[in-house]
């Protein structure tokens, strides 16, 4: 369902939570989870990952940012991401459920584009200053300028329009892409700094779990493994497991159990250690 704006967002509350209670509820509580999809990625794909969380009787929110953004809108400098990561965090408010803690789980750059705004606006909006973050799950990303892995990402998102559409807006990206995120980067930089830079330096400290495979076609394990050690380096603490032989975004459908244990241990340990 639609919510605040956010056409794809899908909200699953917890047994016996309505929306909209008049009564804030206390801190703590049930924790939310907040899933980032991959670009292109569709709702029911989105859903097997809330049934990980919904079970432990988790509220979710799962929503993707519409690939047009993630592709075009992104590499031309142009911050349409902006407005739904604002309006992600509003939910939380809409539903009553701002004073419970918040995990992230993130999925590909198209996530991370959209999470790098989230983590703005929660350490710039007054609104937000207050929300309490437990961590965050990376799932085959983050990833650099791979011109090769947006591509293969682009193409897979666009595999069943037509052909001459297909390969003109394939051309269009990665020639955008090509001038505007490698060429000119040193200089366009200053006026929009790349998704994986800014995370690099994000002033955020809560723990981060980071999701990646060897045999990732998409998002190279080298950058995700230079991610987590920049990061664990600025004093977060972070966890990196290499599943290595699943492809992108394929971990949970590879290694159904572990993946699972995984991301319920993390949630657990960030919520039992976050500060409340």
């Amino acid at each position: 369902m639609g919510t605040r704006g956010l056409k794809a967002a899908v909200v699953e509350l917890e047994p016996g939570q309505a929306r909209g209670s008049a009564e804030r509820e206390p801190a703590g509580g049930q924790p939310v989870v907040i899933l980032l999809g991959w670009a292109g990625c569709q709702d029911k794909y989105l859903a097997k990952y809330s049934a990980i969380y919904s079970q432990k009787g988790c509220t979710v929110i799962r929503y993707t940012a519409p690939w047009r953004m993630i592709f075009f809108s992104e590499t031309f400098g142009i911050r349409s991401l902006q407005t739904p990561a604002r309006r992600l965090l509003e939910l939380l408010f809409d539903y009553s459920v701002e004073n419970r803690p918040v995990l992230f789980h993130v999925f590909s750059n198209g996530g991370v584009m959209l999470y790098r705004y989230i983590i703005e606006a929660l350490h710039t909006h007054k609104t937000f200053k207050n929300l309490r973050v437990a961590g965050t799950i990376f799932d085959s990303a983050p990833g650099r300028r791979n011109l090769r892995g947006g591509l293969r990402a682009l193409a897979t998102v666009l595999v069943s329009m037509n052909v001459l559409l297909k390969y003109f807006l394939l051309f269009t990206f990665a020639s955008m892409a090509v001038v505007l995120r490698i060429l000119l980067y040193p200089l366009t930089r200053f006026i929009h700094e790349s998704h994986y830079d800014a995370l690099l330096k994000a002033p955020s400290r809560w723990p981060e779990l980071y999701l990646y495979s060897q045999a990732d076609l998409i998002i190279k394990a080298s950058e995700v493994q230079h991610m987590a050690s920049a990061r664990q380096q600025l004093g977060v603490p972070v966890k990196a497991v290499d599943f290595s032989d699943s492809a992108h975004v394929s971990h949970m459908r590879v290694y159904p159990t572990y993946y699972c244990s995984l991301c319920t241990t993390f949630l657990s340990d960030c919520v039992g250690g976050s500060p409340p």
